[in-house]
């Protein structure tokens, strides 16, 4: 099992229980690929480096979990089309 960690930012538009619920589906992906979260990091909303679709702010999340080689490409081929994500990012942890 490999280390991976999400990098998520989600709409500054949305509600509360809309960004919540946005990632417990992208927990839900990890699972459902045969991935574990070992841990999630909120970092709140914060100010994007550029303006992204007319948004100068996001909520940012870190989710941090273990699975096989195949689950990050899977999991960013559906990340990718959710509506309330703006930018994703997903890297392996070496440590």
């Amino acid at each position: 099992m490999n280390k991976y960690e999400l990098a998520v930012v989600v709409s500054a538009k949305v509600e509360d229980e809309v960004r919540a619920e946005t990632i417990d589906k992208v927990k839900a992906l990890i699972e459902r690929f045969g991935g574990t979260v070992t841990g999630i990091d909120e970092w709140g909303r914060k100010r994007l480096a550029y303006e992204i679709q007319k948004m100068k702010e996001g909520y940012y999340y870190f989710v941090q979990f273990e699975s096989d080689s195949t689950c990050p490409g899977e999991i960013e081929k559906r990340i990718s089309i959710m509506d309330n994500v703006i930018r994703y990012l997903c890297v392996k942890n070496e440590a």
